[in-house]
């Protein structure tokens, strides 16, 4: 999945001494002011720029453009079995969850909002979330 690098070089080794600071209970780690991000990470994260990129994902056949958002591994080796029926769809770009309230939710939220997309998707949803990106993307502060 390509994304623009909005986090220092070195993020990965860093997390295991911000785990404790999770803000996300389950197999997901955010935190509001993560030291890993960069000053321009920080700008492009805010107005949904480091996304961008995956839009070659979807003209590549890699991603699609609505439905649940790609896993990392990582998080994977934590999901529960229920929870690992988010993966049974193509990854996608933007979904429910981004259009619900985003880094608000908790990962059980995120998990029902993904398998409520998998059980009723339809070209008119794909539509209205889209839309609703779009609306978020330009008008909303709840992306870090």
């Amino acid at each position: 999945m390509y994304k623009f690098r909005s986090m220092h070089a070195d993020a990965e080794e860093k997390l295991e001494d911000l785990l404790k600071c999770n803000e996300i209970k389950g197999a997901m780690f955010k935190i509001k002011d993560d030291p890993r991000i960069t000053r321009i990470g920080k700008f492009i994260r805010k107005n949904s720029l480091d996304e961008f990129p995956q839009l070659w994902n979807v003209l590549k056949g890699d991603m699609s453009l609505v439905g649940p958002r790609p896993s990392l591994t990582r998080e994977v080796a934590a999901y529960t079995r229920y929870d690992k029926q988010r993966l049974l769809a193509i990854p996608r770009c933007t979904g429910l969850w981004q259009i619900s309230g985003r880094n608000s939710l908790s990962f059980e939220q995120m998990v029902e909002l993904d398998l409520q997309y998998i059980r009723n998707s339809s070209i008119v949803s794909d539509i209205k979330i889209l839309l609703k990106t779009v609306l978020i993307i330009f008008g909303n502060d709840t992306a870090y």
